[in-house]
């Protein structure tokens, strides 16, 4: 088997549609100006956009277990210990049983595969060639994002009143904390001897958190599209520092964003 698989590489059936991250970017219907908001309740277009995230999640959680999966396979033990190698198999197998719970919540909520499109973005953070920056994209920053998503999730799964969707997205939550955690512990033990590696990876760690503000959708207040956990995020190893920095991103983002447009 290949290492080092490209986002082209991967396998999918013909029920999906890819698109490239310049595309999904460029989309307005999930960029436009109103899209930083909160999913509403009590707005005509909750539904719709509910099952757009369900889609979003589900192929999301398909690229977490491929990343996780090349995490484990791609590196030599000297590279990488067959400890950090065990921890990399379990979160796969975590995230392959987080397709199917979101697989499920996709009928649950009346959404098909393949009804939205899929960009392969966040594969594209688990495609560095260096272990460490592989800990920062896709354990740190990917994965903080999905605690990200599923907190604003399942908070909507509460005002909804749908303890089916609560109960799926606090499971998963659950995870993902450790999932990180896991990455914040294996990067600071890869680098313990190698600050400056250490730093670079942190630094392209921003880039990519950067990246996975969607233009600032991603806030603390009550209204943002999806709600930085700042307690979650803590369980998982991430200082105060690096949330209020990712904090910071995000509100320049969408003050920009809101100037252009």
């Amino acid at each position: 088997m290949r290492t080092q698989l490209p986002p082209s590489g991967l396998a999918r059936d013909a029920r999906f549609h890819r698109i490239t991250t310049a595309e999904r970017f460029a989309d307005e219907r999930v960029n436009g100006a109103g899209e930083e908001r909160r999913m509403d309740p009590a707005s005509n277009d909750v539904a719709d956009r509910a099952r757009r995230q369900m889609h979003g999640i589900f192929v999301g959680e398909i690229q977490a277990m491929e990343g996780a999966g090349r995490t484990a396979f791609d590196y030599s033990i000297a590279e990488t210990p067959f400890a950090m190698k065990l921890d990399m198999a379990r979160q796969c197998w975590d995230e392959a049983r987080h397709v199917e719970i979101s697989l499920l919540l996709g009928d649950h909520m009346g959404t098909d595969v393949g009804e939205y499109s899929e960009a392969v973005t966040l594969f594209e953070a688990a495609c560095h060639p260096d272990p460490v920056f592989r800990l920062a994209g896709v354990n740190r920053a990917l994965e903080g994002l999905a605690i990200d998503v599923f907190t604003t999730m399942r908070d909507f799964a509460t005002e909804m009143n749908d303890p089916v969707l609560h109960f799926c997205e606090d499971w998963m939550l659950a995870d993902e904390v450790t999932h990180v955690k896991m990455g914040s512990t294996w990067l600071r033990e890869l680098t313990k001897d190698d600050k400056e590696r250490q730093t670079k990876a942190l630094e392209f760690q921003r880039t990519v958190d950067g990246l996975f503000n969607f233009r600032g959708m991603r806030g603390e207040n009550r209204d943002a599209a999806i709600r930085l956990a700042r307690k979650f995020r803590e369980m998982a190893g991430f200082e105060s520092d690096e949330i209020d920095d990712i904090a910071a991103m995000a509100a320049e983002q969408r003050a920009q964003y809101a100037t252009a447009y």
